[in-house]
């Protein structure tokens, strides 16, 4: 059986559904596959929407436990109930990949179920059904890292997968792994009573976050009862009757220890998936990291086009969503475009960590002279009415244009503020645009306003 398409889309997480979205819009044929029974891929089905699910109802649990008291509010008979919370993750799942569903069929895309195969030039094969098609846009998105010696089993043993449908709430935790994920996932379980260590080969969490962020994101974690074991790297873990046994050693060279758990979460990371894709038959090899290299989205093979967390550039949805866009975009004719210096990225833990463009390390790397305003929380009248002052805002301009080169954020709810500096970015404004951009007060936004005037020395809140 075989069925011809101006586009076949090989996945249907964020790259893939916003691209057959695209071309759907843009008058192609097309198909898109996806190995999975529902749509969405790992974001919507086993990443970051459940992890938020969970995310938003343990901080509201705990925050009922903890905070409610010092504004007044009287709680008693408080109590867990993880069954239901984890059936209201699963429900927001449910509910968005049918939405994802609907707009398949609004765009008049063919959704095919299973596992995709590039079969040469303009060739899928998915089972005993054959795709002819003039494009094929690679979408498979990415997989768990493994751990030599962390064999996960999902149940004692688990990936980010595992992590968000525990039975129990577990008595000790630990999570390999000091990024997003592992702060994010082991968060979750803090607030629901585990004891919870974080192991991190680095000297530090959050790689890639800047340095001063990171520093006081650990001290405000460490608060709230986190414990980290950092410059360690993990050896092997034992799986006993009773517990798990992680064995580790410095990274540096060292006398080894041990650690006990009920659970231990792998989160060191995702690697691109390009497991069986046939992607010999058309002549791409992927680089060292497995990542298929791409011009404005073309592979080096004639009518094969990549988005997303299989090719190079950070792993996250959103920069899949955009890249997914601007192919389909391409492929119809069109100019498709992102933007990769203004990709924001969020920790959606308590308080919430964000950032888009340079860090102050890297402007430091790379010579460039700059200027920084810094804010705190702590002053900003709506966080003090609302008891949460924790983080601050600051914000990095060039020394002699004043355009604004990066913004690094922590603080509740700040990974909705962050796309204010990201507008302000992609139209290249200065630090002095938002400092004289009128701001509500009182709101936590103003925080964005008085680190863009502390650049030039004139914060004016206190």
């Amino acid at each position: 059986m075989s069925e011809s398409y101006d586009v076949v889309i090989i996945g249907a997480g964020p790259g893939g559904y916003n691209c057959a979205i695209r071309c759907g819009q843009l008058g192609l044929k097309t198909a898109i596959v996806e190995k999975r029974d529902k749509l969405g891929g790992t974001c919507l089905n086993v990443g970051c929407i459940p992890s938020k699910a969970l995310l938003h109802a343990s901080e509201l649990y705990e925050t009922a436990a903890k905070d409610f008291a010092g504004l007044g509010i009287e709680v008693t008979g408080l109590k867990l109930n993880l069954e239901n919370m984890l059936k209201q993750k699963a429900d927001a799942v449910s509910g968005l990949t049918a939405g994802v569903a609907f707009l398949m069929k609004k765009h008049k895309v063919t959704v095919i179920t299973g596992s995709g195969r590039i079969d040469g030039p303009g060739r899928v094969v998915v089972g005993d059904q054959v795709l002819q098609t003039k494009n094929i846009v690679i979408a498979t998105g990415s997989e768990v890292t493994p751990l030599p010696g962390v064999d996960v089993d999902e149940e004692r043993v688990v990936s980010s997968t595992g992590a968000l449908s525990l039975k129990a709430v577990p008595k000790k935790m630990i999570v390999i792994g000091a990024g997003i994920i592992g702060l994010e996932l082991g968060s979750v379980w803090r607030r629901l009573g585990a004891e919870v260590t974080v192991v991190e080969y680095l000297d530090r969490i959050l790689p890639g976050a800047d340095g001063e962020i990171a520093k006081q994101a650990q001290r405000i974690f460490t608060k709230q009862g986190i414990e980290f074991k950092l410059g360690m790297k993990v050896t092997g873990v034992e799986k006993l009757k009773s517990k798990l046994k992680l064995s580790m050693q410095p990274a540096a060279g060292g006398d080894a220890e041990s650690l006990d758990a009920d659970i231990v979460l792998l989160a060191i990371g995702r690697r691109p998936y390009t497991q069986g894709l046939g992607l010999e038959t058309v002549g791409i090899t992927p680089d060292k990291r497995g990542q298929i290299a791409n011009d404005h989205f073309r592979t080096s093979a004639e009518g094969v086009w990549v988005v997303g967390d299989v090719t190079s550039g950070p792993m996250l949805a959103h920069k899949a969503e955009d890249e997914a866009t601007a192919c389909a975009e391409t492929i119809a004719g069109k100019a498709g475009h992102v933007d990769y210096g203004i990709i924001p990225g969020v920790v959606y833990t308590k308080p919430e960590i964000a950032w888009v463009g340079k860090t102050e390390e890297e402007l430091k790397a790379e010579g460039v002279a700059y200027k920084s305003g810094k804010f705190p929380f702590s002053a900003n009248s709506r966080a003090k009415t609302n008891h949460e002052t924790e983080g601050f805002v600051k914000i990095l301009a060039d020394a002699t244009t004043d355009r604004i080169l990066g913004a690094h954020l922590m603080g509740v709810g700040v990974g909705e503020m962050v796309a204010e500096l990201c507008v302000a970015m992609e139209f290249g404004a200065a630090s002095e645009d938002i400092a004289r951009t009128s701001h509500a007060h009182p709101t936590l936004t103003e925080a964005i306003r008085q680190a863009a005037m502390g650049v030039e020395g004139w914060t004016m809140q206190m």
